[in-house]
């Protein structure tokens, strides 16, 4: 599999850095991961002074959104904050390790559920999976969720779409609900 060095990878909390699993490192072709924060550019608009008679100041730019939103036409990279902000809302609830969880979250949130993949909760024995994966196909790339007691905090990354089509390796899970 070629190497791809850049790569867009976002961790849902700061922590030091620790290798994703095997499954998705195997589905990245990297071997380190790079924090990105998924700001944008610039702040708040700076206040400007009015003309008027009071003298007092007055805004005049727009808000910077405080939450990450989805973009429907942007890229992967442009949605990977909201993809995370999204992981990380399910995370923070009792259905942190449940596949389904993430992708109903995901759905609510706007991305397209015909495009998404998600492992199994189970391993073939019936115990529950050390870590999930879950993703959303996005045009060429793949946003690609991690969460488990294996894994710590949530991990997202934005991967190429494999030569199959798809985004995770191995068995998925049918997303029929």
């Amino acid at each position: 599999m070629a190497r791809h060095p850049e790569r867009s990878v976002r961790r849902a909390r700061t922590r030091p850095r620790l290798p994703i699993a095997a499954a998705t490192l195997a589905l990245a072709g990297c071997v380190a991961l790079t924090g990105c924060t998924g700001e944008g550019p610039g702040g708040p608009a700076e206040p400007s002074q009015s003309g008027s008679a009071t003298g007092a100041p007055t805004s005049t730019g727009a808000p910077t959104p405080s939450t990450p939103v989805l973009v429907p036409d942007g890229t992967a990279t442009d949605n990977l904050a909201f993809f995370s902000a999204v992981v990380d809302q399910v995370w923070a609830t009792e259905d942190r390790a449940a596949g389904r969880a993430y992708i109903d979250a995901l759905v609510a949130a706007g991305f397209d559920k015909t495009a998404m993949q998600v492992t199994h909760d189970t391993s073939t024995v019936g115990n529950p999976a050390e870590s999930i994966q879950f993703a959303v196909r996005w045009q060429d790339e793949c946003l690609v969720g991690q969460v488990g007691p294996a894994t710590g905090d949530p991990h997202t990354a934005v991967v190429p779409v494999l030569a199959e089509g798809t985004c995770l390796v191995g068995d998925t899970r049918p997303i029929d609900w």
